[in-house]
């Protein structure tokens, strides 16, 4: 996938002419958005423009929303969904300044696309100002296209990135697989933790992410994904360990079939259930009890979806 840093980078660069592109912040590059690159597929080479950081985080700070994917996932989930070309506009205070008369002018002059797929709901420009019909006559005044899609419901509920956040938070994790399409994942770097895991027959890696968001603490059943590709099922607890007076959140992943050292390198955990809320143990051997059933409820979890 073609990547620019901006949306005059990439019309410097001619890299969208004729291009069906899709506009918005994809967090999550959920199915919601998934059916907006198929619909730009069918009418070109599809593309994406999308901001960074997300508006929210410039124009309401203190409302913004913690974010499903860091900005590189998000990256990897766009090609995954088949984008060809993503212009990532930085977003600022002046940017957000912009007219929406500037802005379609930036894509159907500067980018020269010849369609733009967006939602139902789609605005733009200084204080939202433009919407899908002020779009569409600047698009038809150029002799472009606009494709409005549909928003996608599974089972009732409409597929959004807030709707995925509220079920991540809430530690829904099949849940909100089942909007994105995939388990929700974070990645973090495994760093020296307490090392009581091994001390019970439980070594875990400690996962420092950087991921905003983060499911409901509690005991997961979780796929990790190591450098080089290599996965592997296991256990993860995600929370504060009160059994032992902890303080600060972290994420430990018990890995199945696996002996060897991971410091230093970077995984993905992908959620896959939630087995249990987080609690406070009597001591070692109640705490150890529960681990061992842990670990028989995320294998269980594991096999059956490898069936």
């Amino acid at each position: 996938m073609l990547t620019f840093p901006s949306l005059t980078a990439a019309a410097d660069a001619h890299a969208l002419k004729g291009f069906a592109v899709c506009l918005g912040n994809f967090d999550g590059v959920h199915l919601g958005h998934q059916a907006l690159f198929q619909a730009a597929a069918a009418l070109g080479p599809g593309g994406v423009v999308t901001f960074d950081p997300h508006p929210g985080k410039v124009l309401q700070p203190e409302l913004a929303p913690r974010l499903i994917a860091t900005p590189q996932r998000k990256l990897e989930l766009l090609e995954k969904a088949g984008v060809v070309a993503c212009v990532v506009q930085p977003f600022t205070r002046d940017f957000a300044r912009t007219t929406p008369q500037a802005f379609e002018a930036l894509l159907f002059d500067a980018l020269g696309v010849k369609a733009v797929v967006v939602g139902a709901d789609f605005t733009y420009g200084t204080k939202r100002s433009g919407s899908v019909e002020t779009l569409r006559s600047a698009a038809q005044a150029r002799g472009a296209h606009v494709a409005i899609v549909t928003p996608v419901s599974i089972e009732g509920v409409v597929v959004s990135s807030t709707k995925v956040r509220e079920y991540v938070l809430e530690g829904r994790v099949e849940a909100a697989a089942r909007l994105l399409g995939r388990p929700f994942d974070l990645e973090g770097v495994v760093v020296t933790g307490a090392q009581r895991g091994r001390t019970i027959g439980f070594p875990t890696a400690n996962v420092d992410s950087l991921n905003e968001l983060r499911p409901a603490a509690g005991v997961y059943a979780v796929s990790v994904t190591l450098p080089g590709g290599a996965v592997h099922g296991g256990a993860c607890n995600l929370g504060v360990k009160p059994t032992f007076e902890g303080q600060n959140v972290t994420i430990e992943c018990n890995l199945f079939d696996f002996s060897g050292d991971l410091y230093g390198q970077k995984l993905r955990v992908a959620f896959l259930e939630r087995l249990r809320a987080e609690q406070r143990f009597s001591g070692l051997e109640a705490l150890k009890a529960q681990i061992e059933r842990d670990v028989v409820a995320a294998r269980a979890v594991i096999n059956r979806g490898r069936g």
